[in-house]
């Protein structure tokens, strides 16, 4: 199973957003985790290498399941570990060989393009306290066929003074 740590930055009202060349969507800067490399090393590291800048105060707000099926079979099946961070030292890339980087209103998450699990994982990262679990099941072409999503029981404690 393939593991992927990805790191959304939010800073003054925007997010930092690459857009894949490929399908034109946006994702937050991410990538596969090296073998003995912890998720938070993995998020730190791709973010680094895919925007030039660092990231600061960065926590893990998503760990999500998933999965791409054809005719009702699993084909291929992935880990994502979404961590944000609310800062970040030095000038991002404006292009690198995985596409543009740009700032965008935490609103825009709404209609940018992208696949609907991300767009669920990130709008959670932007406006929920806690973290997020989930799995996704995909079409070959990437197209949601279904969600299903918990939230942390220690943020519903916390939120009840448990």
């Amino acid at each position: 199973m393939q593991r992927i740590a990805n790191l959304l930055v939010i800073k003054n009202g925007k997010v930092l957003l690459l857009k894949k060349p490929r399908r034109g969507w946006y994702v937050a800067p991410g990538g596969k985790m090296e073998p003995g490399e912890s998720v938070y090393e993995a998020a730190i590291r791709e973010f680094k290498e895919e925007t030039n800048a660092e990231p600061l105060d960065t926590h893990v707000k998503g760990i999500y399941t998933m999965m791409i099926e054809d005719e009702g079979e699993v084909v291929d099946e992935w880990m994502l570990f979404t961590f944000v961070a609310h800062d970040l030292n030095g000038t991002p890339f404006v292009e690198t060989r995985e596409g543009i980087l740009e700032w965008h209103p935490i609103e825009s998450l709404s209609t940018l393009p992208m696949a609907e699990g991300d767009r669920t994982n990130l709008l959670f990262a932007v406006s929920k306290p806690g973290v997020q679990y989930g799995t996704f099941h995909y079409t070959m072409e990437f197209e949601l066929l279904k969600e299903m999503i918990q939230t942390s029981t220690e943020e519903v404690n916390r939120q009840y003074g448990q």
